[in-house]
């Protein structure tokens, strides 16, 4: 919207029973600057019309006791305790046109194969580096930069097998990569489960509206562990290694293990042997081949890693070394994600394809530079800071919501450990229509679609789209008050027909 409205009261009066939206200055992904609705969420907005406050209480109820009846949670950690908690989720699909996702899948494919070859070549050869492209001691410095990963034969090249980055739609309308996550990605559970609820509250509407499935992610999945094996063994046993019940993502371990029919073990449960990985089983061992790790590095081999882990296997590392088990993603990968790394995309891009980005990075400042340090300390009020290592929301500085007090310590951070932390510009983060306390209000979010590599690259078309609940937050992390809704991404053929919004059927 061009200009932001200063109070919920002073919001227009929209054909949408117990509305209150505030049209702001970010890109709203359901209403133009003008206050019109975009073609492709004209059915679900008239359907929306249609449905009372009660009635659309009645059914955030029904898709919130969904999600309690199947576990869905999530875990929550800090002061001194965790809490288990269903993940808030909002009933309104966040909808994508065909010819948007066309360049998000693209881009998202171009920027992997990139980054999987840089890290073929920066635990090989390291031509980059010594090409000067990516500062040597930024990625040999780095804590995810594993020596024990060099020269190490890693099939089809494929270092990062599971992806989840994290899109952004600016004020401009236009996508842009916030960052990548190649170590342990989660949240494809909530994807799948936001479906699942989603097909229930508006199923007319779905069936109309033509959009591309997500159901087949965990046979994609197994496809993709599979191949990774395939050279050696014709029908390989994939396991998914979960740090245990007490890990904050235990759910979706458990929940894809299930789906794809595959064991879900610890590390207790396996056992090497003469290098080869077995896992503990009623009717004696069983050979593992493929092993889906949602353990950190630093946990997956006492023996290799940290000698005080009791989450990994002793031994798995070298199991792995002499090519007798694969783990993906691989160990080390987590140096392509890395955020100071993350400026350097583009280079990476251009040095490997010879191209241009096709989802552009957000503008990042290296504190680690004295220049940009510098920059970064004048203007903390209006920038975003996290730490290079954090994730989840935590180690992050928000400029313009942060007291003076927090500003200030974090301008004593910056200046004792400067290497460790970037700052971004604040993106208004776009925002989509939510169910708040019985009122439809905008909320910001962002996309986090899912890439699989291993013989070959596919983009699940869907995402999961996060909502920052809090009213007038940017932070859309579950940990950190964030919740989640479905996304529809339209199939091609039916571009045209959404474009029109003429929906027609059965029940909505």
């Amino acid at each position: 919207m061009a200009a932001k409205l200063q109070s919920l009261d002073e919001a227009p009066t929209l054909p949408m029973t117990g509305a209150a939206y505030l049209p702001g200055i970010a890109y709203d992904e359901m209403f133009a600057a003008g206050g019109d609705v975009r073609a492709h969420y004209a059915p679900l907005q008239s359907r929306m019309a249609t449905l009372g406050a009660s009635a659309l209480a009645d059914r955030q109820k029904t898709l919130e006791r969904s999600f309690l009846l199947q576990g869905i949670t999530f875990t929550v950690y800090g002061a001194g305790s965790a809490t288990e908690r269903i993940i808030p989720t909002d009933l309104f699909p966040r909808i994508i046109p065909a010819a948007e996702w066309a360049r998000i899948e693209s881009g998202l494919t171009q920027r992997l194969q990139a980054l999987n070859m840089f890290l073929a070549d920066i635990y090989g050869e390291q031509k980059i580096l010594m090409d000067g492209v990516v500062p040597r001691e930024l990625v040999l410095g780095a804590p995810s930069y594993r020596r024990e990963m060099q020269n190490l034969y890693v099939p089809h090249k494929s270092y990062a097998n599971v992806c989840g980055s994290d899109l952004i739609r600016g004020q401009d309308g236009e996508f842009a990569v916030l960052e990548d996550n190649l170590r342990v990605p989660s949240g494809v559970s909530y994807m799948l489960a936001n479906r699942d609820a989603a097909k229930r509250t508006f199923p007319g509407t779905y069936r109309e509206a033509g959009v591309r499935p997500v159901e087949r992610y965990p046979d994609l999945l197994l496809a993709t562990l599979k191949s990774m094996s395939a050279d050696w063994r014709s029908d390989p046993q994939v396991v998914v290694l979960t740090p245990g019940v007490y890990n904050s993502a235990y759910y979706e371990h458990a929940y894809l293990a299930r789906l794809m029919g595959v064991p879900l073990v610890e590390g207790r449960d396996l056992v090497v042997h003469d290098n080869m990985v077995y896992m503990r089983t009623t009717t004696g061992l069983r050979r593992v081949d493929v092993i889906y790790r949602r353990v950190d590095d630093d946990f997956i081999d006492p023996l290799t890693f940290r000698r005080d882990s009791s989450l990994g296997a002793a031994g798995l590392f070298n199991a792995y070394r002499a090519g007798n088990v694969v783990i993906c993603n691989a160990p080390g990968t987590g140096v392509a994600d890395d955020k100071a790394v993350y400026a350097f995309v583009p280079d990476i891009i251009r040095y490997y394809l010879g191209e241009d980005t096709i989802l552009p990075n957000i503008e990042t400042y290296l504190c680690r530079e004295k220049s940009q340090l510098s920059h970064v300390l004048d203007n903390l009020d209006k920038l975003v800071v996290k730490a290079v290592g954090a994730s989840g929301g935590y180690g992050m500085l928000v400029g313009p919501h942060a007291s003076a007090q927090e500003r200030a310590d974090f301008a004593d951070a910056l200046k004792a450990d400067p290497a460790n932390y970037i700052a971004q510009p604040t993106i208004q983060l776009s925002t989509a229509p939510c169910l708040v306390d019985g009122r439809i209000e905008p909320r910001h979010v962002d996309l986090r679609p899912f890439i699989l590599c291993g013989e070959k690259t596919i983009v699940t078309p869907g995402a999961l789209t996060r909502v920052a609940l809090k009213r007038g937050s940017l932070v859309v992390n579950s940990s950190q008050g964030g919740g989640s809704k479905d996304t529809w991404v339209l199939a091609e053929e039916n571009g045209h027909h959404n474009g029109n919004g003429h929906g027609k059927g059965g029940p909505q």
